[in-house]
């Protein structure tokens, strides 16, 4: 019988390294609601974008008007990771995630409702800042799972995430088209309030591991950066990563539509499919990680990132028919690639200090960010000055720098 308080004692002290008030419960049923969840969290982002022009007519907003929707989602969801995402080290995780559900099927829920173009443009800043619960669920996924199996289960949640951002566009087409674009926003609140529900039922509770004030939370984001250098690297080699990324998803369609493809806006969402084909290696690469090593997988990712951009260059000596396809392998393999190394890199940094992995997860996604936005902005450029050629060289070149980044010694884990 005194054996027992010593159980006890032992045991408590186990859930407080883990930080949760109760033992992790690793079921199926468990990584799927996680993984669901941040798919559909951060699909949200992206349900409007290949609709743009029907409700734009519906609404009789201007293109300018209407290219603000994505644009504010966009900003949003870049200051909701930098002001709200550290707060998972402040309060309970279950709690957070609850609330920004609750917030963000409220705002899809008024977006349906949206009597014109200024109150779409209101909620659609409120859908970005709302979608970073995805952000939220990741660090938590990783405190619920053991050391030895956290690879495996951030990559199982983020293949809902990629999967979600990936198809959105495709299951937005299809509603819109049989029941008008305001059924996409109703159909879209009422799966994340369902999502909601269930996670109110089945996720268990996080116990803070920070007690920083808000302001001194949120300054503690460089001191992180400046005493990590895993962290500095992790952020630069998936930002430049993302760079090549970026410029190719912004700019295919422009390409696939001049000659010699000639093709419509629905080839290029079937690219989509062939991304989603890619992100299904990401619990491959989360396994990987915990047998391999996560140093090891990044540098595989970043290798065949850069190596399916360099296939590109192939391009203008191909057929219209030939090219189809090594663009279709390219973006199989880059997706691939790039879902690898961000999980990879992901097990690095939930590594680095336990009491901080939402700060860690929110400075990594910003460095990313960073890149998705330089590619954009620079792919369309290349694209229009310079030819297919310039940007095959742009992702190239980064993909490239990203994998010296990955091999420098100091990002090599010492013997």
């Amino acid at each position: 019988m005194s054996s027992i308080p010593t159980v006890h004692a032992s045991l408590d002290r186990s859930l407080e390294a883990l930080g949760t008030d109760t033992p992790p419960r690793l079921s199926g049923g468990l990584r799927l609601l996680l993984a669901t969840s941040a798919g559909l969290s951060v699909a949200s982002l992206y349900y409007s974008q290949p609709i743009l022009g029907v409700i734009g007519a519906d609404l009789r907003a201007s293109g300018g008007a209407m290219g603000l929707v994505p644009t504010l989602s966009q900003l949003g969801y870049a200051l909701g990771i930098l002001l709200l995402a550290p707060l998972g080290d402040r309060f309970d995780r279950r709690r957070l995630i609850l609330v920004k559900l609750a917030v963000l099927s409220g705002a899809l829920l008024l977006g349906s409702l949206a009597p014109g173009i200024g109150p779409l443009l209101a909620v659609s800043l409120a859908l970005g800042l709302a979608a970073t619960v995805a952000q939220d669920i990741i660090p938590a996924a990783a405190m619920l799972a053991p050391e030895r199996h956290r690879g495996k289960m951030v990559g199982t949640v983020m293949t809902g995430l990629l999967l979600g951002i990936l198809l959105s566009r495709v299951v937005s087409g299809v509603v819109a088209a049989r029941l008008g674009w305001r059924a996409v926003y109703l159909f879209a609140a009422g799966s994340v309030a369902v999502m909601g529900l269930v996670a109110w039922q089945r996720l268990p509770r996080f116990r803070p591991t920070s007690t920083l004030p808000y302001r001194a939370l949120l300054g503690s984001l460089t001191r992180l950066w400046r005493e990590h250098g895993a962290l500095r690297r992790a952020a630069l080699a998936q930002g430049l990563l993302a760079i090549g990324f970026s410029a190719f998803w912004s700019t295919l369609a422009v390409m696939l539509r001049d000659a010699p493809f000639q093709l419509g806006s629905e080839a290029a969402g079937a690219f989509g499919l062939v991304g989603a084909a890619g992100a299904l290696g990401a619990p491959v690469a989360g396994r990987l990680a915990d047998r391999l090593g996560a140093e090891k997988i990044t540098r595989l990712g970043a290798g065949l990132t850069a190596l399916s951009f360099a296939l590109m260059f192939a391009l203008p000596w191909l057929s219209s028919g030939a090219g189809l396809w090594l663009l279709a392998l390219s973006a199989l393999g880059f997706d691939l690639g790039v879902q690898v190394t961000l999980v990879a890199h992901q097990s690095i940094v939930f590594g680095l200090d336990a009491s901080a992995r939402s700060r860690l997860n929110a400075v990594l996604i910003v460095g990313m960010f960073i890149g998705m936005s330089l590619g954009a902005a620079s792919g369309g450029f290349l694209l229009a000055a310079w030819g297919w050629g310039a940007l095959t060289l742009l992702a190239t070149g980064s993909a490239l720098a990203a994998l010296a980044v990955r091999l420098a010694p100091g990002a090599r884990p010492r013997p």
